[in-house]
């Protein structure tokens, strides 16, 4: 589809490839082209889905993760109203409404939060459709591409307000694929003049950190080094880390941060050798106990990239997010300032943008 036109510079500009729109999802000629994340940078494969179910297997597949589920199950919506347009109101909103289910159920910690793309899309149709449209796909579409503008832009802020907290020269370490506040907090430093050097666990089983995280701060010039997850508090013990950061999959009224495996046990040596952990995002509206931890195919801690590391017999764990409590937390960085993981009630959105966000990514 053609995307908005505008005079100013997408929000994505300056920004790794990783993080640009059309390497996201991106719907175009009757079909979502999804980066597979699994196998980048070593391979660059788009995955091209056309069907709803085709998108919403990627994503449970871990085709694309972090923020990216989300920008997939927009354009899923624009995918599901092009194969019905002109057939009648009442049908049209039916299949949009089964493709928001199937969309929105794909991962089940991030229903709450894909039900807000989902549901988006739907108002939007139903309104369209009310007024007499046949075919609401380019209306569907522009709203994925909007919100993709508004979330680069407030992630942005949140960029700018977590390198307030950074002296001239920086060291940073992360966990898993932060998707937007990585290059948003990079394009900050760089834009102030900062010297950031980012150290960067690898986040096994499917080595986002390695994969994802290194390769757009490399890409962007930045400094990076990439240590195995069991090395954190080796480099705590040895270097000056001014602060731990990452993004959230939630993160929790109660002041709780539900993030990938890794974040927990990063965050206690983080306290233990006295470096800050700072969580970026938006305040969810859910409390801990609405959150369901996802269990993935134990398959994949008993491998790497696809080989096996073990014999026959040996069995496998993997919950792929682990809850870090408040008292871990040293702040929560929002578009509109820095907060404590026990006043998360006082966020406020800016422009009346209540709706417009899902956990730790803005829709």
């Amino acid at each position: 589809m053609s995307e908005s036109t505008s005079k100013a510079p997408r929000q994505d500009h300056d920004l790794g490839f990783l993080l640009r729109y059309e390497n996201i999802a991106w719907f175009e000629k009757g079909l979502v082209r999804i980066l597979d994340r699994r196998v980048y940078p070593t391979e660059i494969v788009f995955l091209e889905c056309r069907t709803v179910d085709q998108v919403a297997d990627a994503i449970t597949g871990m085709v694309t993760q972090s923020a990216g589920p989300y920008t997939a199950a927009g354009m899923g919506m624009a995918l599901a109203a092009s194969q019905v347009k002109g057939q009648g109101k009442e049908k049209q909103l039916q299949a949009l409404r089964q493709a928001a289910e199937r969309l929105s159920t794909a991962r089940p910690t991030t229903v709450s939060r894909m039900r807000r793309v989902t549901s988006g899309a739907l108002i939007a149709a139903e309104k369209a459709l009310a007024q007499g449209e046949s075919d609401v796909t380019q209306i569907l579409f522009d709203l994925a591409y909007d919100s993709l503008e508004r979330r680069y832009e407030r992630m942005s802020r949140v960029g700018s307000n977590l390198i307030s907290l950074l002296p001239d020269r920086a060291i940073v370490m992360t966990n898993c694929f932060g998707e937007t506040i990585i290059g948003t907090m990079i394009r900050a430093a760089q834009d102030r003049g900062l010297e950031l050097k980012l150290f960067t666990p690898e986040t096994r089983p499917y080595f986002q950190g390695a994969r994802l995280t290194a390769s757009v701060a490399a890409e962007m010039g930045a400094d990076v080094t990439v240590i195995t997850d069991n090395m954190p508090a080796e480099v705590f013990s040895r270097h000056p880390v001014d602060l731990y950061t990452t993004a959230a999959d939630a993160i929790t009224r109660d002041g709780y941060v539900v993030n990938k495996t890794g974040t927990l046990q990063i965050a206690i040596v983080a306290k233990y050798y006295g470096v800050p952990y700072f969580v970026t995002g938006i305040p969810d509206r859910v409390i801990l106990s609405e959150v369901t931890i996802e269990q993935r195919d134990p398959q994949f801690v008993l491998e790497a990239r696809g080989v096996r590391n073990t014999r026959p017999e040996v069995k496998g764990y993997y919950p792929s997010f682990d809850i870090t409590p408040p008292h871990l937390v040293s702040g929560v960085v929002t578009d509109t300032g820095i907060l404590t993981p026990y006043n998360l009630d006082h966020y406020q959105p800016p422009g009346g943008q209540a709706d417009d966000y899902y956990g730790g990514f803005v829709v």
